[in-house]
C-alpha cells in the first residue's frame, strides 16, 4: 500500500476539479516491417503483422488524451488491464493529478505485475490530455530545454562488415550525426566490425555500440576493450541488466563509457543503483516506454543529471521527440534504420536534426490505421 503519508484521496480532489469519465482502448492494426529485419543471434527479428494498443482517456470538459505503445502483444494486454484493473481506478479522478495517479499504477503493479509499456501507458496519455487543455506540446510543459536535437542512425543487425560500411555511408549521406551499430553478437566479430566502421568513417563521426544484452562479463570486457581502442562514444547493454554488480565490474575492467538501466525493471529507482555501483560512466537510458512514462523518464533525468550524467532517450517514438527537448543532458535522437537502402525518415531534416513537435500535446504517430475515434490525435506535422 501507499506510504501513510499518501492519502487515500489527495485533498485536491475534494473540492472543484476535472473529472475522468471514460478510459478505452482500441486495438490498431500495425504491418510488420517490410522488409522484414533482424537482431543479434538468439533474438526474434521483427515481428509479423500485428495490432498496436490504443488508449484514450477522456474528461467532463471534453478534453481527452491518448497513448499507443507498439509492442507485440500489447493490444490484448491493455484491453485486458484496463477492463479489469484501470478504468476503474481512473474514473472521476482528477487527471491533472498525474504524479498521484503515477503512484497509483506502481502499487497496482505490484499484484498485477505489468509489463514495462503498460506501466507508462496512462502516464503518457495524462501528458498528452495535459499539453492539450491548454492547446501546447507537451515538452514545453515538462520545462523545455532546446528545439532541436541532432540525430543519430540506430542499425538494425545486416549481413556483413560490407553491408554496415554501404548502410553507414548512407546514413551520413542523409545528414545522420553518429551511427550506432546493433551487430550480430559474437564478440570478436562484432569486434571486427566495430574496428573498421571506424577505420571506413575516420575518427571525426561519433560511434557507439550496443550489445542488446548478449554477452557474458569475460566476452563484454573483450569487445569493450576494443571499443575503447575504436575509440567509440559509448557502450551499451553488452549484458542483461538482472545483475548491477556485474556492470560494476565491467566498468572497472574497461575503459569505454557505459550507457545502462534501459530495460531492467523499476524505473528510477533501478536506475539509482546503477548509478551508485559506479556502473553508469556515460549515463542511463530515459524512456516513456521502459521508465514508467514521461513521468519515470523525467525523474531518471533528474536522478542522473544529479551525478553529472547523461539520460539518453530510447527510440523514436512520439513520445521520446517531446522528451529529447526537455531533457537537459541528453545528447542525441535515436532514429532506428531497419533496411538498406536507407529510407530517408521525415522527422530528421537534411543536417540531421529533429525539431520540436508544435502541436498540443503528444499525439499519435501517423501512418496507421486508425479507428475514428483516435483519427483527431494523429500527428500531422510531417
Amino acid at each position: 500500500m501507499l506510504h501513510e503519508s499518501y492519502p487515500a484521496v489527495p485533498a485536491a480532489f475534494e473540492g472543484d476539479f476535472v473529472r475522468i469519465t471514460h478510459v478505452e482502448t482500441y486495438r490498431v492494426p500495425l504491418p510488420g516491417a517490410h522488409p522484414p529485419f533482424s537482431w543479434r543471434r538468439g533474438l526474434l527479428g521483427s515481428a509479423p503483422d500485428g495490432e498496436a494498443a490504443g488508449l484514450r482517456i477522456g474528461t467532463d470538459e471534453g478534453v481527452e488524451g491518448v497513448a499507443l505503445t507498439t509492442r507485440p502483444g500489447m493490444a490484448a494486454a491493455i484491453e485486458d488491464l484496463t477492463d479489469r484493473v484501470l478504468r476503474t481506478e481512473l474514473v472521476g479522478a482528477d487527471p491533472r493529478q498525474r504524479e498521484y495517479l503515477w503512484h497509483r499504477v506502481w502499487e497496482l503493479d505490484r499484484t498485477e505485475e505489468m509489463p514495462l509499456p503498460a506501466l507508462g501507458l496512462v502516464d503518457v496519455a495524462l501528458w498528452d490530455l495535459a499539453g492539450r487543455a491548454v492547446g501546447r506540446p507537451t515538452w514545453q510543459l515538462l520545462g523545455g530545454f532546446r528545439t532541436k536535437i541532432a540525430a543519430y542512425a540506430s542499425t538494425v543487425t545486416f549481413a556483413d562488415v560490407a553491408e554496415y560500411l554501404d548502410v553507414a555511408d548512407q546514413c551520413l549521406a542523409l545528414g545522420y550525426q553518429a551511427v550506432k551499430l546493433h551487430a550480430w553478437g559474437d564478440a570478436r566479430a562484432d569486434a571486427d566490425l566495430c574496428a573498421k566502421l571506424r577505420e571506413h568513417v575516420g575518427d571525426g563521426v561519433p560511434l557507439m555500440y550496443d550489445g542488446s544484452a548478449g554477452f557474458d562479463l569475460p566476452d563484454a570486457i573483450y569487445l569493450g576493450r576494443a571499443l575503447a581502442d575504436a575509440g567509440y562514444l559509448w557502450y551499451e547493454e553488452p549484458m542483461r541488466e538482472f545483475s548491477v554488480t556485474a556492470y560494476g565490474h565491467l566498468a572497472r575492467a574497461v575503459d569505454i563509457p557505459l550507457l545502462v538501466a534501459e530495460t531492467s525493471d523499476g524505473a528510477h529507482m533501478n536506475t539509482a543503483d546503477f548509478i551508485v555501483a559506479g556502473a553508469a560512466t556515460f549515463g542511463v537510458r530515459a524512456s516513456a516506454s521502459t521508465r514508467g512514462g514521461i513521468t519515470g523518464a523525467m525523474r531518471t533525468a533528474h536522478l542522473a543529471d544529479a551525478f553529472r550524467l547523461r539520460a539518453e532517450v530510447l527510440g523514436d517514438e512520439m513520445a521520446s521527440r517531446h522528451l529529447c527537448m526537455a531533457i537537459s543532458n541528453t545528447t542525441y535522437y535515436e532514429s532506428l534504420i531497419t533496411s538498406n537502402p536507407v529510407p530517408k525518415k521525415p522527422e530528421v531534416d537534411a543536417y540531421g536534426y529533429v525539431h520540436a513537435p508544435i502541436g498540443a500535446g503528444i499525439a499519435l504517430p501517423a501512418g496507421l490505421d486508425y479507428p475514428d475515434a483516435l483519427l483527431p490525435y494523429v500527428d500531422l506535422s510531417a
